[in-house]
């Protein structure tokens, strides 16, 4: 795997739906927390991260369907215009799932700045449904994107920590 060269040879395990499931609606619990102030602007899109990460490393799983189903249960959780996270999350799928074998030969770091155009396309999404239907666009709103970048680094390590089992080589 490109995240560490480990002593031990690495097998993952495969990944049960159970886990992707309870990541998402982990994930869609998170972005329900009530912030308020500039922290409102810094939170990081917690379904966004968990979304395009299973979307790079399972895309046989998780496609641009799913992303909808969820980001339409986003809208609904969030109380925002209706198809909005829909939009952007299918928008997001679609750059995991077609970016997902680019993003397996990097290293963390690399992934972090392929990761980081990924959500800020996503996070333009959000910002256009924002100005057709306010006429104005928040750019503080962009710091979210930041954020969630940086949470790919330990949400990948989390979750590749919760995949990897170790074999001894005796």
């Amino acid at each position: 795997m490109p995240y560490l060269a480990p002593a031990h040879p690495e097998i993952q395990r495969p990944v049960s739906n159970t886990l992707i499931v309870f990541s998402v609606l982990l994930a869609l619990f998170l972005n329900g927390l009530p912030w308020k102030g500039i922290w409102l602007m810094l939170r990081p899109d917690f379904v966004a991260v968990v979304m395009l990460y299973w979307c790079t490393h399972k895309p046989a799983r998780i496609g641009i369907g799913l992303a909808w189903a969820v980001g339409i249960l986003a809208d609904v959780a969030d109380a925002s215009l209706f198809g909005q996270h829909a939009l952007a999350y299918t928008l997001l799928a679609f750059g995991g799932v077609t970016l997902h074998n680019r993003l397996q030969m990097f290293d963390l770091r690399q992934q972090t700045t392929q990761v980081f155009g990924i959500l800020a396309l996503t996070y333009l999404a959000y910002a256009l449904v924002h100005w057709q239907v306010n006429g104005y666009v928040v750019w503080p709103y962009f710091l979210g994107c930041l954020t969630s970048t940086l949470l790919w680094v330990p949400l990948s390590l989390m979750f590749h920590a919760v995949r990897q089992m170790r074999v001894d080589r005796e």
